[in-house]
């Protein structure tokens, strides 16, 4: 069955989350937000290319930092309205230059910072 990416459940700003995790270790990396035509540049080039919201523009991860994500494989949830893309990760996931954007742990009412720049 050929995948069309108007067939998943975008918000009402035509947008669907998107969890980025290492395909080898299953860390979550990320999280940002992707578009159907995100969805479709990244399925065509192997390159996950995201929808930023804040600069209303496409976001191919690395193309400025080097820190790309290729993809390897696009998982569906359940109700088709969040994506799960395993990724092969050169260098830091996250803008603060962390594997993951993950960081910050709250367990018993305390916040602590566990992993630290690269």
């Amino acid at each position: 069955m050929s995948f069309d990416p108007a067939s998943l459940t975008y918000d009402a700003n035509g947008l669907i989350p998107a969890i980025a995790q290492d395909h080898e270790t299953g860390e979550v990396l990320m999280l940002a937000w992707m578009n159907a035509e995100a969805v479709a540049r990244t399925l065509a080039t192997g390159h996950v290319t995201y929808w930023s919201r804040s600069r209303a523009a496409f976001w191919a991860k690395g193309e400025t930092s080097g820190h790309v994500q290729k993809l390897v494989e696009m998982r569906l949830d359940c109700d088709r309205d969040c994506l799960l893309l395993r990724v092969d990760q050169t260098g830091p996931a996250c803008h603060t230059n962390r594997r993951s954007c993950f960081y910050t742990r709250i367990r018993d009412g305390s916040e602590t910072v566990i992993s630290e720049s690269l």
